[in-house]
């Protein structure tokens, strides 16, 4: 009979319980898409390059639409860390603006914001 009530007990308490399953957990690899500005193939090679620090898992960038896609784990580097790189090579993007002296240091084929159209 005590054994009947201890497993009763346990069977009643377990159930009492939050299930860990059930609270969400965050991503492990978040997908994010940012305006980010240039207009060769070369900003292309340097903005993908510049965001491809660790944690990033795949940088893509897109000159026709100005669109960098990331995929990155949001527990080893921030959106803010990847387009803070991006910056410090001097592209901009919709989230923060890159340095004068960094944007100095592009080829004159890259200097967007002297209207240099996307070639």
């Amino acid at each position: 009979m005590k054994f009947f009530t201890f497993v009763l007990i346990l069977i009643g308490s377990s159930l009492t319980l939050p299930n860990d399953s059930l609270a969400q957990k965050p991503p492990k690899i978040k997908t994010e898409e940012v305006s980010v500005s240039g207009v060769c193939d070369m900003c292309k090679k340097r903005i993908e390059k510049a965001a491809l620090i660790k944690g990033v898992k795949l940088a893509s960038w897109e000159k026709e639409t100005q669109t960098l896609k990331v995929i990155y784990r949001p527990k080893k580097v921030s959106l803010d860390n990847i387009l803070q790189a991006v910056a410090d090579t001097g592209h901009d993007s919709t989230v923060m603006k890159a340095k004068s002296e960094a944007y100095d240091l592009l080829p004159g084929c890259c200097k967007y914001r002297d209207g240099v159209e996307v070639h």
